[in-house]
């Protein structure tokens, strides 16, 4: 108990603020926000306040119960040794009760203040996540797989939250984000994968070599590329929108082609990880700024 407090005293704000990763919640705002825009029902701004602020705190929840469950494994990390618990600034149960206390306050809000189904979205999220995609990094390959369910479910909650109900873009959202997310972290599996080979953290690069890892990329953006022009015949996009899905797909497609060519893995793999961090914000802005006249 002694050891537990003492540590806890030397937490700050900033500790606490990395447990729910900062950079990870901005993408599940921009996300969350997509979904409800382009649902293009008149939002209160109770409504947006209120979906914002549970989806961001479910996500930090997992977050945080993610690093208390991999602290072990953060500390052989170069990118992750100075997160607050293998860096001893956290005391590990202050972490869990944080992420516990965060969940409960976050579905409470989802479920009262927004609706169920949002909320019950919210739940399977967090527990595949948590329960899920956390354990089985370091038993399966599989797990980017599980991961990416969590990972897309932002968008389709802040379709749910405007409209209460599920409706094919709001599928064709989640499609989109839980395909990125294949690639996109296959990327970043292949310049760390020393890294993930010290964590014991099974990845595609470790498991199965790197061309086999870029074929698996390229394979996501075959599947990837049609998903966002299915919002074209539903009416809900405008020509702007649709020349800048098919270029930006062309241009996500053939860069990972383009890693068959090269032969630094390294510098191809973060470049890809670039285009890729460019690719999706920029199609869910111009999808939302050029939406049309469904469910309005």
């Amino acid at each position: 108990f002694v050891k537990t407090v003492s540590l806890s005293m030397g937490t700050t704000a900033t500790d606490f603020l990395a447990l729910i990763k900062p950079r990870v919640t901005a993408l599940v705002i921009a996300t969350t926000a997509a979904g409800m825009f382009l649902a293009g029902r008149p939002l209160s701004p109770s409504l947006l306040f209120w979906t914002l602020l549970g989806t961001v705190l479910l996500v930090g929840a997992a977050n945080s119960l993610n690093m208390y469950l991999e602290r072990d494994a953060d500390l052989l990390m170069e990118r992750t040794k100075d997160r607050p618990l293998p860096a001893k600034r956290m005391a590990p149960p202050v972490a869990l009760w944080f992420g516990v206390e965060l969940a409960f306050i976050a579905i409470l809000i989802l479920s009262v203040a927004v609706n169920p189904l949002t909320a019950f979205l919210g739940v399977v999220a967090f527990v595949s996540y948590v329960l899920f995609y956390t354990p089985l990094k370091q038993k399966t390959t599989l797990a980017l797989l599980v991961g990416a369910v969590p990972g897309a479910m932002p968008p389709l909650m802040g379709w749910t939250a405007a409209t209460g109900s599920i409706a094919l873009p709001g599928i064709l959202l989640f499609m989109i984000l839980f395909l990125w997310q294949i690639p996109h972290f296959l990327a970043i599996a292949l310049f760390r994968k020393g890294e993930y080979a010290k964590a014991g953290i099974k990845v595609l690069p470790l498991e199965k070599g790197e061309l086999v890892t870029k074929h698996w990329m390229v394979r996501s953006l075959v599947a990837l590329f049609p998903v966002p022009l299915f919002f074209i015949p539903l009416g809900l996009t405008s020509r702007l929108y649709s020349v800048t899905a098919i270029l930006l797909n062309s241009i996500f497609f053939a860069w990972g082609c383009y890693g068959f060519r090269k032969k630094n893995n390294l510098s191809w793999a973060r470049s890809f990880f670039l285009v890729s961090i460019i690719y999706l914000p920029v199609l869910l802005l111009v999808l939302v700024l050029t939406k049309g006249p469904l469910g309005r």
